[in-house]
C-alpha cells in the first residue's frame, strides 16, 4: 500500500470519527450527550466568554450573581420605599432627588445578574453601585453613600439599600479593593448559579 493511499484512508477514518463525535454532541438525545453539552458550555463560558467580556469591560468580574436580599426594595414603589428609608440617608446628606437620580434606584433582587465595568476610583460617586472584596470569600455589591480622599487614595462607605446601616467592613473601603461598578441588571438569571451551588452543597454533605 503506497503512502498516498494510506494518507487518504487515515483522513477518511478521521473524518468519520469527527462525524460521530459531532452527532453525539449535537444530535444524540442520550443523558451522556446532555452531560457533555453542559460541560462544554461551562468550559466555553468560563474560559472564553467570561475572560473576553472581562477584557472588554476592564474588570476580572464582569458578571456577578446577586446571592442576598441586601439590595431589595421589598416590592415597594420608590416613593413608599423612600418614606421608610429617609432617616437612614439624611445623615449622609442624600436627598430623595439625589437617590432618584442614582443608578438602579429601585435596587435589585436576589437571583439577578449584574453586569460590571472597571472604573477609576475618581469616577465613582455617591450613588454608584460597586463590587468590592472583603475578608469574605464572595465579593459584596452595595451602593456608595460616602466618598472621601486621604492623600492620593480614595475611600468609600457603602450600604445595602435593604440594610438599616453599613456593616463594619464597608465603612472604609480602600480603592484597591474595588472590583468594578454596576452597569445594568439582568433579572433572575443568577438563580442558575445559586441553584447549582445549593446542589453542590447537597452532594458535598
Amino acid at each position: 500500500m503506497n503512502s498516498k493511499k494510506l494518507f487518504f484512508m487515515k483522513k477518511k477514518g478521521l473524518n468519520s470519527t469527527w462525524k460521530k463525535i459531532w452527532h453525539f454532541i449535537w444530535e444524540d438525545n442520550s443523558i451522556w450527550s446532555w452531560i457533555v453539552n453542559i460541560i462544554l458550555a461551562f468550559i466555553l463560558i468560563k474560559f472564553i466568554v467570561y475572560p473576553g467580556l472581562g477584557l472588554a469591560l476592564g474588570t476580572s468580574y464582569p458578571i456577578v450573581a446577586v446571592v442576598s436580599n441586601s439590595m431589595e426594595h421589598n416590592g415597594l414603589d420608590f416613593d413608599d420605599w423612600w418614606n421608610v428609608k429617609i432617616n437612614q440617608y439624611s445623615e449622609y446628606n442624600i436627598t430623595k432627588q439625589d437617590f432618584n437620580d442614582f443608578i438602579l434606584k429601585n435596587g435589585f433582587n436576589k437571583g439577578d445578574i449584574i453586569i460590571l465595568k472597571g472604573s477609576s476610583p475618581a469616577d465613582l460617586e455617591v450613588g454608584s453601585i460597586i463590587v468590592f472584596k472583603t475578608y469574605r470569600p464572595d465579593p459584596i455589591i452595595h451602593r456608595v453613600i460616602k466618598k472621601w480622599k486621604e492623600g492620593d487614595n480614595y475611600y468609600f462607605q457603602t450600604k445595602g439599600d435593604n440594610n438599616a446601616i453599613s456593616i463594619n467592613f464597608e465603612e472604609r473601603i480602600s480603592e484597591d479593593n474595588i472590583i468594578g461598578r454596576s452597569l445594568f441588571k439582568v433579572p433572575y438569571l443568577g438563580y442558575i448559579k445559586i441553584w447549582f451551588v445549593d446542589l453542590l452543597k447537597v452532594f458535598i454533605k
